[in-house]
């Protein structure tokens, strides 16, 4: 592990804890975590801070997933099929990646983003209802497989940035869930997404083992609580959150294609 001071460290803790509630919440917590990183641990490639990333970040994703299948919110056949199409839809996003101007794309995701914000707002209702009762019908499974798994996988190793956000708007337009039943159900696409690209970050050996696990406590803590909270608290709470990261988004979006650099 390279020479990390102790407050890079505690900070780097303290951004995965934020970035797992996040993500339990709604998803987009590498927002906040994979800047962290960058900056925490300078002079390093590229290729180990992600690959540290998703090392803390399937631990906060698995314990949060695990919390909302105790409760009972997720049809873990529907979740797990999704994720698989997911898994396979990054890894064909990512052999487009290398060919693909990021600076092309990311004008189109911000005119998405602000879509998707204007369509949340005027929208209040959007994902606060009472889900559909029972399991989602085939129809609604195999649109979620094709829409939040195959598409947005493929977007996620395109680019990447806001997919967590991305599963769960899609998984409430697809199979007519509430906001929190559709945010539990994309944390468990979100654990078959990320163990995939972990396996190919060990297998290259670009993972900073010890600082991810003293990260992964951290983040396990921060997935743990948000999971408890967006329970109790209700769609209300979540729908907030998401206009939070997907305004967010946008900024992040935006300094990266005309401040940065």
């Amino acid at each position: 592990m390279p020479d990390i001071s102790m407050t890079a460290i505690v900070l780097l803790c303290l951004a995965a804890a934020a970035a797992g509630w996040i993500d339990a919440v709604v998803g987009g917590g590498g927002l906040l975590q994979l800047p962290a990183l960058l900056v925490g641990v300078p002079g390093v490639q590229p290729a180990y801070v992600l690959g540290t990333n998703k090392a803390v970040s399937v631990v906060g994703t698995t314990a949060a997933a695990f919390t909302y299948v105790r409760k009972g919110l997720v049809d873990v056949r529907a979740a797990v099929r999704i994720g698989i199409a997911a898994a396979l839809g990054s890894l064909a996003g990512a052999s487009f990646a290398a060919g693909i101007d990021s600076a092309v794309l990311r004008p189109l995701i911000m005119v998405v983003l602000l879509a998707v914000l204007a369509f949340v707002l005027l929208r209040p209702s959007f994902g606060t209802a009472p889900g559909a009762v029972g399991p989602p019908t085939r129809a609604r499974v195999i649109a979620g497989i094709l829409i939040a798994g195959a598409g947005i996988g493929f977007y996620d190793g395109l680019i990447g940035p806001g997919t967590g956000t991305f599963l769960v708007i899609a998984l409430v337009a697809t199979l007519q869930l509430d906001l929190v039943t559709a945010s539990a159900t994309s944390k468990v696409v979100n654990v078959c997404t990320n163990l995939g690209a972990l396996v190919t970050f060990a297998h290259q050996g670009t993972v900073l083992w010890r600082l991810a696990a003293l990260m992964a406590v951290f983040n396990l803590a921060g997935g743990t609580i948000g999971a408890r909270m967006a329970l109790k608290r209700g769609s209300g709470f979540v729908r907030a959150v998401l206009v939070v990261v997907v305004v967010s988004l946008v900024c992040k979006l935006a300094y990266d294609q005309w401040l940065a650099g």
